[in-house]
Order: C-alpha cells, then structure tokens, then sequence
C-alpha cells in the first residue's frame, strides 16, 4: 500500500512546484518592468500614429512580444504620411498569467478588429506582420477585399521542430513546468535593443497552440493573398531557417518581392538591419501606394 501512498503526496508536491515556478516567472517579468494603471506595462502599449497622405497602415507584432519591436518602422512610415496602427495582440505586455490564456481565435478577431477602425477613416490600407504577425496579416490580406498591399517580415509560417515537440509534450511538462524558457538569445544581434524589450521570454502551453494555430492559418492564407506582398527574412534568423522561410511561402500567388537581410536575428525591425528593412518596406508601399 505503501506505493499507493506516496502517490497523493508526490502530485501536491509537484503542484507546489507548479505554483512556485509560476510565480517565479511572474515575479520576474514584474521586477524588470512598470505596469501602468491599466496592468500593461508601460512601454509595450498599442501606438497609433495619424499621418498626412490619406493612406494607413496596419502592424502586428509576434507571438510573446509588443508592438515595441514595430515603433521604429512605424515612425519611419508615419513620417512619410502614412497613418500608423500597431495593436497590442490579447494577453501580450501584461503579464505571464494572461499570456497563458490566449488564444488564436482571440489573436485573429482582435486582429480584425484593428483593420475595421482603420477602415472607418482610410480608403486605402496595408498591413504589415512581424513573425506570428505575419500569419496574421496574410490572413487579413485573404479575406479583406479592402487590403491593397501586404508586408511579411520574418513570418512565422511553421513550428520548428523544437517548437512541435514541446507542444506535443505539454501535457506532460506543464504538470511541474507552466511555462518554458522562449528567449532566444540571437533573435537580437544588437545587446541595446535586446535590452529594450518587453517580451516574455517565456511561453506556455495555450501560448503555443495559439502560435502554431496562427502559424497554420497564416500559411493557408498565403495562396489565397492576391494584392502585392513585399517578403522580408534574415539569412541568420534563428527561428526560421533560409529553407524554411522560402518554403513556407512558396504558395504566394500574388505579385511577390522578396528580399533577404543579414547582420540580424528573427526580429529585423529592432536589430542592426532595422534602417536597411524601414527603407525596404517604405519602397515597397511607395510603388503600391498609388
């Protein structure tokens, strides 16, 4: 009986292991940022930039981040006319606990909810995706007859291996572990703007079936996209390989360029190649924004 016994005992422990490292996490994430009034931290907001030229743009930003990995190419686009959009993505620059509850259902319908407040006011519209963004953005570019150019910066189309596996076997880590180390240390070349960040780090088992859902349903879109589609990937991106990154988006259909960069990591738009990116992106619209 003995055995039997130990049973009861070894599930409250790793339960307390559980709630331990969860709040270790949670601790963490607080102790290196402020939350303002509202409970997002402070600098991680939702920005919109009202521009001159009549015409909009719409940025979404990656699974576990902020639209702070988008400021700089929005004030570049913003100061060439454009209107700017950069929604914070549900249970993004909170806090872990939220992170754990999201969705992709709830990624998608935010998502839309973004455009529509910019259709309200602008005849003509972008959007533009970073990583997990960037499934987003094509699959708004797909069913949104009012999108006239689509942006994909680095987009997350497929899981890595690592990811797969760590999703398949969440059932099982996430019994001691709520969540798994996500930082990625070569997703920022630059040590200055690597310290500026507000992401996670970290991600949990909802965190990753969104993403990869996401993923999916971006991939899918991509045959579907029929408005011009500038493509924008690092040679050293540490999340999505050169084979990966050409295969994934293989089923564009639509008047495609694609453009590789180098020097940077996963997140081209805070990293050494952001200017070579901005200037990518502003030409690319200035051909399509007529």
């Amino acid at each position: 009986m003995l055995p039997w016994l130990l049973v009861p005992i070894a599930a409250g422990a790793g339960a307390a292991w559980r709630a331990f490292t969860a709040r270790r996490a949670e601790r963490d994430y607080a102790s290196r940022n402020v939350s303002t009034p509202s409970g997002i931290v402070a600098g991680a907001e939702s920005f919109v930039l009202e521009g001159t030229n009549g015409r909009a743009v719409l940025m979404l930003h990656g699974s576990g981040d902020s639209p702070q990995t988008l400021r700089y190419l929005g004030e570049r686009l913003n100061a060439a006319g454009y209107t700017v959009s950069a929604p914070l993505l549900p249970g993004h620059g909170r806090s872990p606990r939220e992170f754990a509850r999201v969705s992709a259902a709830a990624y998608t319908d935010a998502s839309r909810a973004a455009l529509d407040a910019l259709r309200s006011r602008h005849g003509w519209i972008g959007v533009a995706g970073l990583s997990m963004g960037g499934a987003l953005a094509a699959q708004l570019a797909a069913e949104a007859a009012d999108v006239r150019a689509l942006v994909l910066l680095a987009p997350y189309l497929a899981p890595t291996p690592e990811v797969t596996w760590a999703s398949r076997t969440a059932p099982v880590w996430s019994l001691l572990q709520p969540y798994l180390d996500a930082r990625g240390a070569m997703s920022v070349h630059d040590p200055v703007a690597r310290s500026a960040s507000y992401a996670y780090g970290i991600v949990a088992p909802e965190a990753l079936r969104a993403l990869l859902a996401t993923a999916e349903g971006g991939r899918a879109a991509l045959a579907r996209v029929a408005v011009p589609t500038l493509v924008v990937h690092s040679r050293e991106d540490n999340r999505i390989s050169e084979a990966v990154a050409t295969e994934t988006t293989a089923s564009l259909r639509a008047p495609t360029e694609r453009h590789w960069v180098a020097g940077c990591g996963h997140v081209i738009t805070v990293d050494y190649c952001k200017a070579v990116v901005a200037d990518l992106v502003l030409a690319f619209l200035a051909r399509h924004a007529g």
